[in-house]
């Protein structure tokens, strides 16, 4: 026998999912540690790439070691070549001082240029300082 009184699902009514009554206090919770995740995955990002970076830069430097050193070699060489040649005109003790003397020169030379150039050098970044100290005001007062 039909009762009076069915239940029919209406044209508006909508099924929602059922979830769980979370309180402000748990979802910011679950906020901080989405954000706590995400930092940590974007850290191992960042060092996954500087090791490979790293290895990549190691090898260009070894390189360039080597070039120096071989370009140490050519210098000695070319200034022992230098003192040998003029052996022959002037004694060979004068003509080390020489080649001594003009090494003197472009030692010192290089010195005041790269003492000059030291002094344009700022090891502190400051442009991202100055988006950090920008970005802290704004987390303080992020309406304004």
């Amino acid at each position: 026998m039909a009762t009076a009184y069915q239940e029919r699902p209406t044209r508006h009514a909508r099924s929602q999912p059922d979830y769980p009554e979370q309180s402000i206090g748990d979802l910011v919770g679950e906020i901080g540690q989405d954000l706590s995740a995400l930092v940590r995955t974007e850290i191992e990002l960042a060092t996954a790439e500087l090791k490979q970076e790293s290895a990549k830069a190691g090898k260009a430097f070894r390189m360039l070691g080597g070039a120096g050193y071989a370009g140490h070699m050519v210098l000695l060489l070319g200034s022992l070549t230098a003192v040998f040649a003029m052996a022959h005109v002037i004694d060979i003790a004068w003509a080390a001082l020489i080649v001594t003397a003009l090494w003197a020169a472009v030692g010192a030379a290089l010195y005041v240029s790269g003492r000059a150039g030291w002094r344009n050098v700022h090891l502190k970044p400051e442009q991202a300082v100055e988006s950090l100290k920008e970005d802290a005001r704004w987390a303080r007062h992020p309406t304004s």
